[in-house]
């Protein structure tokens, strides 16, 4: 017994809107009932309440589950009925595959549904849904709390859960006559590091290492492979609280809440901003340094060189150097990042700024986007291998001379040119379009008409062969 694959929620609801079409026909009475049943469906696969699917597969076999229709969404209460239907006696092996984000969206998006089956990140996954004995989808889990699944598990199994992975699971013991539960956590992606189609062929991968190895110890066990969260969701909004007709929708602008970082607050002379300051060492996790208050302990500033020193209580320390300098060319003060620091660990990556990162001295400097490895602004320092260092500061902004304006930024000096790229292709497509125009209306004015015609009334016009 087969419950079919993850299918789109759009494709149940226009066959079920083709079965109401066809009884519209039958009777006066059937239609109105029929009527209504399709605009109950189409409202009920619209609902915004958050959900999260569940796969579940067995090498033994499994209780069927009630047919559902189009749209409807399992509460706790049904799958709790079903577990213990499917976990009410004798002693079962389970493994838990459970993702920190996972929504229908990533089958939709990653799972090759559109016919582009070799292009699947859940390659691992199909086979094992389509080599066990029986398997079960529910597309749609009402989504109430992340600890929701874990506790129905341990309530109907009756034990703790153990995290394993496949090399752990490997190693293992497993003893059938009593119930097990194996908890395999599995990621899901943050944006900053990998894209989310190369970590789901990750989890994959690890899901099939994991079910390899209990294959070779051919131990009956049932999988199931559910997220703790949602990883997208729309927010529920009433119907007749809408506006009819044409509307404008924009997306509510987001607040932040971090402040900017002054040295010297009585008396400003060093600023930092950033959404994000996001660094990683070697183990390639992310940390956000701008979620934690710094130590300024070590900053100085005076009238040509500042030092911003930012110390973190888990362990970064975070330095900015910035020097003045009168540069004749231009006849006035320029302000450079000379040097970006960071250390962790007892180990220090040097980094300078001195050829992209600048601007007058009475402005601050600001740029979207500050990296040392794409489009990168910040260049390790000589001798210095910084391979494994990475520095991502999102939406950033230094000023270190001038503070004039208090606790506020001076004019910013983006690091946008004025003319990018594009700007310059169409100014240099536009310039060599002119110049053919120009050349074609010149040539154009050059065209001379004859002046002088042969009259047939009048003698003939003589042309005198030689002089």
């Amino acid at each position: 017994m087969t419950v079919s694959w993850l299918g789109s929620r759009d494709h149940s609801v226009a066959e079920k809107l083709h079965e109401k079409m066809a009884e519209l026909r039958c009777s006066g009475s059937s239609r109105l009932a029929a009527f209504i049943a399709v605009f109950v469906a189409l409202f009920a696969s619209g609902t915004a309440t958050p959900q999260v699917p569940l796969l579940l597969w067995s090498s033994d076999g499994l209780p069927p589950l009630t047919s559902t229709t189009a749209g409807h969404i399992t509460t706790n209460d049904q799958l709790s009925a079903y577990l213990t239907s499917a976990f009410g006696s004798a002693s079962h092996t389970v493994l838990l595959f459970l993702q920190d984000k996972l929504s229908k969206d990533d089958f939709t998006v990653f799972g090759g549904v559109f016919g582009n089956k070799q292009d699947s990140a859940f390659k691992n996954l199909e086979a094992a849904l389509h080599s066990s004995s029986s398997s079960v989808t529910v597309p749609a889990l009402e989504w109430t709390d992340s600890s929701v699944i874990l506790t129905l598990l341990q309530e109907k199994l009756g034990v703790s859960p153990l995290l394993v992975d496949a090399d752990t699971l490997s190693q293992l013991s497993i003893n059938t006559s009593v119930s097990n539960l194996l908890l395999i956590s599995l990621p899901y992606c943050n944006g900053l590091h990998k894209s989310c189609k190369e970590v789901l062929q990750n989890n994959d991968e690890t899901m099939g290492k994991v079910l390899n190895v209990m294959k070779a110890t051919d131990v009956p066990y049932t999988a199931i492979y559910t997220g703790l969260q949602p990883s997208r969701v729309i927010s529920e909004a009433s119907v007749p609280n809408q506006p009819v007709g044409r509307s404008l929708l924009q997306a509510p602008a987001n607040v932040t809440s971090v402040m900017p970082i002054v040295f010297n607050p009585s008396s400003p002379c060093i600023m930092l901003w950033a959404q994000n300051l996001s660094v990683s060492v070697s183990t390639g996790s992310w940390t956000d340094l701008a979620a934690d208050e710094p130590s300024l302990e070590g900053s100085m500033c005076n009238e040509t060189d500042s030092l911003l020193v930012l110390t973190y209580s888990s362990g970064y320390v975070l330095r900015f150097a910035m020097s003045k300098r009168f540069y004749p060319v231009s006849a006035r003060n320029w302000s450079t990042v000379d040097a970006v620091q960071l250390q962790w660990n007892g180990q220090t990556a040097s980094f300078s700024g001195t050829r992209n990162i600048y601007a007058p001295a009475e402005y601050s400097f600001h740029c979207q986007s500050v990296t040392n490895f794409r489009d990168a602004l910040l260049v390790p320092a000589s001798g210095q291998n910084t391979s494994e260092w990475r520095l991502n500061f999102v939406d950033f902004q230094i000023q270190g001379f001038g503070l004039t304006n208090g606790t506020n930024f001076s004019y910013a000096s983006d690091c946008a040119g004025f003319f990018s790229a594009g700007i310059w292709m169409g100014l240099l497509t536009s310039l060599l379009m002119l110049l053919i125009f120009v050349y074609g209306l010149h040539m154009i004015m050059q065209l001379n008409t004859m002046d002088r015609f042969d009259d047939p009334k009048g003698p003939s016009i003589s042309v005198p062969q030689s002089e």
